[in-house]
Protein backbone atom coordinates (compact mmCIF):
# COMPACT_ATOMS: atom_id res chain seq x y z
CA UNK A 1 0.00 0.00 0.00
CA UNK A 2 2.82 2.41 0.81
CA UNK A 3 4.17 1.95 -2.73
CA UNK A 4 0.84 2.90 -4.33
CA UNK A 5 0.53 5.99 -2.11
CA UNK A 6 4.03 7.07 -3.07
CA UNK A 7 3.18 6.65 -6.74
CA UNK A 8 0.02 8.73 -6.33
CA UNK A 9 1.99 11.46 -4.58
CA UNK A 10 4.51 11.57 -7.42
CA UNK A 11 1.71 11.76 -9.99
CA UNK A 12 0.01 14.55 -8.03
CA UNK A 13 3.23 16.57 -8.09
CA UNK A 14 3.01 16.66 -11.89
CA UNK A 15 -0.48 18.15 -12.01
CA UNK A 16 -0.53 21.71 -13.30
CA UNK A 17 -3.46 23.87 -12.26
CA UNK A 18 -4.71 26.44 -14.75
CA UNK A 19 -5.50 30.00 -13.73
CA UNK A 20 -9.19 29.27 -14.33
CA UNK A 21 -9.04 26.28 -11.98
CA UNK A 22 -7.12 28.30 -9.38
CA UNK A 23 -9.73 31.07 -9.45
CA UNK A 24 -12.58 28.56 -9.15
CA UNK A 25 -10.87 26.95 -6.15
CA UNK A 26 -10.30 30.35 -4.54
CA UNK A 27 -13.96 31.33 -4.99
CA UNK A 28 -15.11 28.01 -3.55
CA UNK A 29 -12.81 28.46 -0.54
CA UNK A 30 -14.00 32.02 0.07
CA UNK A 31 -17.65 31.07 -0.19
CA UNK A 32 -17.26 28.02 2.02
CA UNK A 33 -15.45 29.97 4.72
CA UNK A 34 -17.72 33.01 4.78
CA UNK A 35 -21.26 31.97 3.91
CA UNK A 36 -21.86 29.93 7.05
CA UNK A 37 -21.12 32.98 9.20
CA UNK A 38 -22.92 35.49 7.00
CA UNK A 39 -25.97 34.33 5.05
CA UNK A 40 -25.78 37.49 2.92
CA UNK A 41 -22.70 36.06 1.19
CA UNK A 42 -23.74 34.34 -2.02
CA UNK A 43 -21.78 32.53 -4.71
CA UNK A 44 -22.78 35.32 -7.06
CA UNK A 45 -21.33 37.96 -4.73
CA UNK A 46 -18.08 36.02 -4.45
CA UNK A 47 -17.94 35.72 -8.26
CA UNK A 48 -18.54 39.47 -8.67
CA UNK A 49 -15.83 40.45 -6.20
CA UNK A 50 -13.41 37.98 -7.76
CA UNK A 51 -14.06 39.47 -11.21
CA UNK A 52 -13.55 43.00 -9.87
CA UNK A 53 -10.28 42.04 -8.19
CA UNK A 54 -9.04 40.17 -11.24
CA UNK A 55 -9.69 42.87 -13.82
CA UNK A 56 -8.65 45.65 -11.47
CA UNK A 57 -11.62 47.91 -12.17
CA UNK A 58 -13.82 47.36 -9.14
CA UNK A 59 -13.93 49.00 -5.74
CA UNK A 60 -12.45 45.84 -4.23
CA UNK A 61 -9.33 46.04 -6.38
CA UNK A 62 -6.42 44.74 -4.32
CA UNK A 63 -3.72 46.64 -6.22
Amino acid sequence: MEKSISKLIELAKQVRVTEKQRRAQRRSFVYGNTAFENPDITRELVDEVDAEMTDGTGPHDAR
